[in-house]
C-alpha cells in the first residue's frame, strides 16, 4: 500500500505560480511512474502530466510550455510547478502512482491516489 499526500495548493491571482508536492510513502520510490490529474467542478478528471522512472515527461497540451512535472527521489516526492496561471487551470490537483516503469495518461492506469489538494486561480 502506498500512501500518497498532496500540499501546495491555494488562491492566486491569473498570471501567477504555485508548486504542488505529492509525498509518497513507499520504499521503491523509483519503481512506480507518477502522475499529476485534475478534476473541475462539473467535468471528469483529466490528465495533466506525468513522469517516469528515467524522468522522460508529457503533458497535456493546455499547459504545455507553463507547467513542470519533476521527482526527488531521494525525498519522494513529485512535484508540479505551475507558471502562468489561468482561471481554467482551477481544479482539485491529484497525484497518482502507477506500478511499474511506464506512464499512461489513463487514470484507470494509476493504482495509488492521493487525497487531492484545490487550486483556484482567479481573473
Amino acid at each position: 500500500q502506498v500512501q500518497l499526500v498532496e500540499s501546495g495548493g491555494g488562491l492566486v491571482q491569473a498570471g501567477g505560480s504555485l508548486r504542488l508536492s505529492c509525498v509518497a510513502s513507499t520504499r521503491t520510490f523509483i519503481s512506480y511512474s507518477w502522475a499529476w490529474f485534475r478534476q473541475a467542478p462539473g467535468k471528469e478528471r483529466e490528465f495533466v502530466a506525468h513522469i517516469s522512472w528515467t524522468d522522460t515527461t508529457a503533458y497535456v497540451d493546455s499547459v504545455k510550455g507553463r507547467f513542470t512535472i519533476s521527482r526527488a527521489n531521494a525525498k519522494n516526492t513529485v512535484f508540479l510547478q505551475m507558471n502562468s496561471l489561468k482561471p481554467e487551470d482551477t481544479a482539485v490537483y491529484y497525484c497518482g502512482a502507477r506500478i511499474g516503469t511506464e506512464p499512461s495518461i489513463h487514470q484507470r492506469d494509476y493504482r495509488y491516489w492521493g487525497q487531492g489538494t484545490q487550486v483556484t486561480v482567479s481573473s
